[in-house]
């Protein structure tokens, strides 16, 4: 007999709408929490949440950098042939050459910040600067 529950996992993953929108905006490319908290109306403990579900049915997993977490489809032809099946296949927030070149610049800057506050002798004050 087939073992149904890996199956029902996954669907069940693609059963609530932020888990959708997340799924939509990671077909973009990797983002960190913080990223999908700034284009998504959740809250980061609500998005994080939602992202173990979907790493529990092995449609997300992370790579770490630094104290960030990076999410990226681990399947990512399943989840597009999944979200074109139900018409979200489009990122949640359509965005303008220049505002994804403005996101990306201010990602940089808070990945610096976070490399400086991680060097010996370097304050808390003095990588916020």
């Amino acid at each position: 007999m087939l073992d149904t529950q890996p199956a029902a996992e996954m669907l069940k993953a693609f059963s609530h709408p932020t888990r959708l929108s997340i799924l939509q905006e990671l077909l973009a490319g990797p983002k960190c929490v913080s990223d999908m908290e700034e284009l998504l109306p959740a809250r980061q403990a609500n998005i994080s949440q939602h992202l173990g579900v979907l790493r529990h049915a092995k449609l997300v997993d992370y790579a770490q950098d630094g104290a960030l977490r990076c999410y990226y489809l681990s399947r990512p032809r399943l989840v597009k042939d999944m979200l074109v099946l139900v018409g979200r296949d489009e990122p949640v927030v359509k965005r303008t050459p220049e505002e994804i070149q403005a996101h990306k610049a201010r990602l940089e800057k808070a990945r610096q910040r976070e490399k400086r506050a991680k060097l010996p002798g370097t304050s808390r004050q003095q990588a916020v600067q």
